[in-house]
């Protein structure tokens, strides 16, 4: 069973994931909502106007109040600066599954940053929260965020032929990796 703790803070070497805050809006859309580069690879694309993140942003803080609601915002702990975006969604009762999704402002690419908030988000949902397995899918144009999932544990289980239909109205390939928490343990023992 699935033991939903919402969106507590989560502390890791460099980062520190926490609720994002509604006076956060215009950061997050500069650091990485209204980017191209970076939104690109999401269904929804860029926000065109801080009003759009406001929204966004508000719906986040609203949903706070659910157990079942787990959005963290990515902070960097030497700055204070807020660089991106996790949350695990779609939960499962009936077979205790979930999935993950993360978002690097273009500034804080390639510094370790998605893979070190990964792993926390992972640790906790099967430490903390008994999920059963987490999965995760990425555009194949998009192959640094596998690379991300694989340093993880998560495995590979296929691909799907136009999974989703982004923005800018293409249709894209994802490759879908999951992690179960039987293997998640184990793997992380051995890496202990």
């Amino acid at each position: 069973m699935i033991d939903y703790k919402g969106t507590v803070a989560i502390e890791t070497n460099r980062l520190l994931l926490r609720k994002v805050r509604k006076d956060e809006a215009q950061t997050i859309f500069n650091h990485w909502l209204s980017d191209d580069r970076v939104m690109d690879n999401l269904i929804k694309g860029a926000h065109q106007s801080v009003s759009e993140t406001i929204s966004r942003v508000n719906e986040v803080v609203e949903s706070y109040d659910s157990l079942e609601f787990c959005y963290w915002g990515i902070e960097l702990k030497t700055t204070g600066q807020l660089i991106g975006s996790i949350d695990l969604f779609n939960f499962d009762s009936m077979t205790e599954n979930c999935e993950v999704g993360y978002t690097i402002g273009y500034s804080w690419w390639n510094r370790g940053y998605g893979t070190e908030a990964l792993k926390a988000v992972i640790d906790f949902g099967f430490k903390r929260m008994n999920i059963h397995k987490i999965s995760a899918a990425h555009n194949l144009d998009n192959p640094a965020s596998g690379i991300i999932m694989k340093k993880n544990g998560m495995v590979q289980e296929g691909i799907v032929r136009h999974m989703i239909r982004n923005a800018k109205n293409q249709y894209k390939d994802c490759a879908i990796y999951g992690l179960l928490q039987e293997d998640y343990l184990k793997y992380d023992e051995e890496s202990s």
